[in-house]
């Protein structure tokens, strides 16, 4: 079963996704999107699905550092109730908090990104940390037997 991560942000989604047996996570593409406009890239995110057979999202949760919802997780659980209704496929919600952070220290620490550069990848990078903490969850609660 193919997985996809998506870290959805106003202006732009991060996509990823899982190869076939569910153990990693690679990154695809960052989709354009503007919340203002009510353009959600919905319709290049059918292309990426048909293309890799997903069967499942998890999306990004950005839960404030509190543990509460705000303003930015209501958007997320709100792209997931879109692309429930639009692909008729489950969708899981993963705590983000600091992926995007970690992703920027990452392509710092590699020194081969310049900070324009980061600013092109980091979305993608950030959906591949969500959804390979997503799979990592899920093969240790199969591992403790919590299917």
């Amino acid at each position: 079963m193919r997985i996809m991560g998506l870290d959805v942000g106003s202006k732009t989604v991060g996509v990823a996704v899982s190869d076939l047996l569910g153990w990693t996570a690679q990154g695809v593409e960052i989709i354009r999107i503007d919340e203002t406009k009510q353009e959600y890239g919905l319709e290049r995110l059918a292309q990426l699905v048909a293309k890799y057979q997903v069967e499942k999202f998890v999306v990004g949760f950005p839960k404030n550092m509190n543990n509460t919802v705000g303003e930015r997780a209501e958007k997320s659980q709100a792209y997931g109730q879109m692309l429930e209704e639009k692909f008729h496929l489950p969708v899981d919600y993963i705590d983000e908090r600091l992926t995007t952070v970690q992703a920027s220290r990452m392509l710092i620490e590699e020194g081969d990104a310049s900070r324009h550069r980061r600013h092109q990848v980091i979305d993608k990078l950030a959906a591949v940390m969500i959804l390979q903490n997503y799979l990592d969850r899920l093969s240790y609660q199969k591992t403790q037997g919590q299917d």
